[in-house]
């Protein structure tokens, strides 16, 4: 129990969010646009290469009196490295699946994505579906409707976001957030050094 006049201090966990989809959907800029300094900013993201193989970035949130640390993988979507990728998913806690709704092959690829997502992660993984690219409403072939449909076929919310005009990033990955925080049987750690190696990819929350 807390002394009077003392609060008491936030727990504190790591979450494994792993981002999947095709090719050149946007998941970097995504990344990049919530990791960002002022996640408030209108202004575009840098261009950026295609990931080739894994990145991740972190970032710390504060939600329902727990800090919450987001390890968050970026994965590449090219077939070459497919099964690399996919090794990844053991142990998160949380997906980010991109489609973009430019691209039709994109979102037809989201069936595959969840098929590995069923394989290769624990059952009670979250997952949430963004259709990216959607300030370029005059190239779109996915209407929203699609979108829709396909996250209530699997039970998943879906935002359509824009990584360039800074559209439904905070809210998405918030709600993502949420969703692992209520459900995940966390396993503090009696830690302080969070271990980003591939050696901590098991399915825990760690506290930091």
């Amino acid at each position: 129990m807390a002394q009077p006049g003392v609060s008491e201090p936030q727990k504190a966990l790591l979450a494994k969010i792993v981002m999947a989809g095709e090719p050149d959907v946007g998941k970097t800029a995504i990344l990049r646009r919530y990791t960002q300094t002022s996640p408030t900013s209108q202004s575009p993201p840098a261009s950026f290469i295609t990931t080739v193989g894994i990145d991740f970035k972190v970032k710390t949130i504060s939600l329902n009196d727990t800090t919450l640390r987001l390890q968050i993988w970026d994965t590449a979507g090219q077939e070459r490295f497919r099964t690399m990728t996919t090794s990844y998913f053991r142990g998160a806690h949380g997906f980010v699946l991109v489609y973009d709704i430019t691209n039709t092959e994109s979102f037809q690829g989201i069936t595959n994505w969840m098929k590995a997502i069923y394989e290769k992660a624990d059952e009670n993984v979250e997952v949430i579906l963004l259709g990216n690219k959607c300030d370029n409403e005059a190239e779109r072939v996915i209407p929203k409707q699609r979108g829709e449909k396909l996250a209530w076929e699997y039970g998943i919310p879906f935002f359509e976001t824009s990584a360039k005009n800074n559209i439904n990033i905070e809210h998405a990955f918030s709600v993502l957030a949420q969703e692992i925080l209520d459900k995940s049987s966390c396993i503090p750690l009696n830690s302080d050094v969070v271990d980003l190696s591939e050696s901590a990819q098991k399915r825990t929350c760690c506290k930091l």
